[in-house]
């Protein structure tokens, strides 16, 4: 089973200036959401950030550690308008 915290920080590794959220859905560890803030996000599109978050997150998708993996992601401008 993989934690939140192991989650955020493949996060942060792959997306250095990221600020991560990660909330275990299901309790069963393996259904996340993830909410995502970066300047790395800056001009580009919603499935380009995402694929961002995807490639960070690569190794625990690709051997079923986790499931799914609900995303929201923004720049740092962005966050603050929705604080």
């Amino acid at each position: 089973m993989i934690t939140p915290a192991t989650v955020e920080a493949m996060i942060t590794a792959g997306i250095a200036d990221a600020k991560v959220q990660v909330t275990d859905l299901t309790g069963g560890g393996d259904h996340y959401r993830a909410v995502v803030v970066s300047e790395q996000f800056a001009g580009k599109s919603l499935v380009q950030q995402h694929q961002l978050v995807y490639k960070a997150v690569n190794t625990a998708l690709a051997s079923g550690e986790i499931h799914a993996l609900a995303l929201e992601t923004m720049t740092p401008e962005q966050a603050a308008q929705s604080a």
